[in-house]
């Protein structure tokens, strides 16, 4: 299955939980714990990802890759933005180089 059509299930999935009662549904509670949980729960998804890496094990750098994209997601929700509008950045930014893209934000 291309990635792109995970992403987009995925999207649709954390959605539909979004408003659920928190007993229910993962993401419902974290929806209703808020944004500083959310983001607290990146930060140790993040932490863990660049532990797995220092670490060398590559399924260990996949699983928490995993968790942090997925926790991304969430914040998206969170947020009302759709995850089309972060592909369609990394799009616009094609072609570009980071060192110019970077200094364009200066």
């Amino acid at each position: 299955m291309p990635f792109t059509n995970i992403l987009s299930q995925l999207e649709q999935i954390i959605e539909s939980r979004k408003g659920a009662p928190r007993e229910s549904s993962y993401v419902a509670a974290l929806h209703a714990k808020g944004l500083n949980s959310i983001l607290k729960k990146i930060g140790e998804e993040a932490t863990e990802t660049v532990i797995a890496a220092k670490g060398g094990a590559r399924e260990e750098v996949i699983y928490e890759t995993a968790d942090l994209l997925f926790h991304t997601m969430v914040l998206l929700s969170h947020q009302n933005i759709k995850f089309e509008e972060v592909l369609a950045e990394l799009a616009r930014r094609e072609g570009t180089s980071g060192i110019a893209e970077k200094a364009s934000r200066g």
